[in-house]
């Protein structure tokens, strides 16, 4: 990691730590259908949340073995997780990445089942940061379980059945956070998740989806603004009627 990434590594956790009141970037949680997951609207309170710095450094390709991703490249995960419903939210910006998407998941974007270091599974398929170009990527939204990634197993079921974000919640060092491209299809960039605050509680105590969207934790290249942030996005929009 270098030390202009290492530097925002720590001003991203600091403020995580400290639940500082910033902006979850995005006006409103995005539908939009995989033909897999469930798209739904946030739900009123989370009961954890993480975040993860992938850089390409962190990258391992199937067997484990240092598969580098693009050099300057970076993305920066946010999940927020209702595991009473089993729905999760999210903010990813990828930036510095360039070429198209490649997976033979559904998406290229996922959690892994995978420990630092270590290969693994994808569990959660998440829609692409858009858009394609030069410029940062971001994807935002929310879905429900049961959850579908697309790629099978051996045995021909999907990595995603069965998962629950309990899992998730028991141990999220176990987790890994990637994107997937063309030149780099074993990940172009990839962090491990961390587990922070919600809502000025501490992870696991819950908090409502006001508290959360006022007190998440940096995110973003255009989040750098760490104090007097006014008007913080508020979302109260209740989950979908099954």
């Amino acid at each position: 990691m270098s030390r202009n990434q290492t530097g925002r590594w720590t001003l991203l956790t600091a403020a995580s730590a400290g639940a500082l009141g910033l902006v979850f970037a995005g006006s409103s949680a995005s539908a939009y259908s995989d033909g897999y997951n469930n798209s739904v609207d946030e739900p009123d309170y989370f009961t954890s949340a993480f975040t993860a710095m992938a850089t390409p450094d962190a990258v391992v390709d199937g067997d484990g073995e240092p598969a580098p991703g693009e050099e300057g490249a970076m993305g920066e995960f946010t999940f927020r997780v209702n595991s009473d419903y089993d729905i999760i939210c999210w903010h990813i910006e990828l930036t510095g990445v360039t070429g198209d998407y490649e997976s033979p998941a559904a998406t290229a974007t996922h959690i892994h089942d995978a420990a630092a270091g270590e290969a693994g599974p994808p569990r959660l398929a998440f829609p692409d940061p858009e858009p394609v170009g030069d410029g940062p990527r971001t994807s935002y939204g929310c879905m429900e379980g049961p959850f579908m990634t697309g790629l099978e197993d051996e045995d021909g079921n999907d990595h995603g059945e069965g998962f629950t974000l309990a899992e998730l919640e028991a141990d999220p060092a176990a987790f890994s956070a990637d994107s997937h491209t063309e030149n780099y299809p074993a990940g172009v960039v990839r962090g491990q998740l961390m587990q922070v605050p919600v809502g000025g509680l501490e992870t696991g105590g819950g908090g409502t989806a006001e508290q959360s969207s006022m007190m998440l934790p940096l995110l973003g290249a255009g989040g750098l603004a760490l104090a007097g942030v006014a008007g913080a996005l508020t979302y109260r929009a209740r989950r979908n009627a099954a």
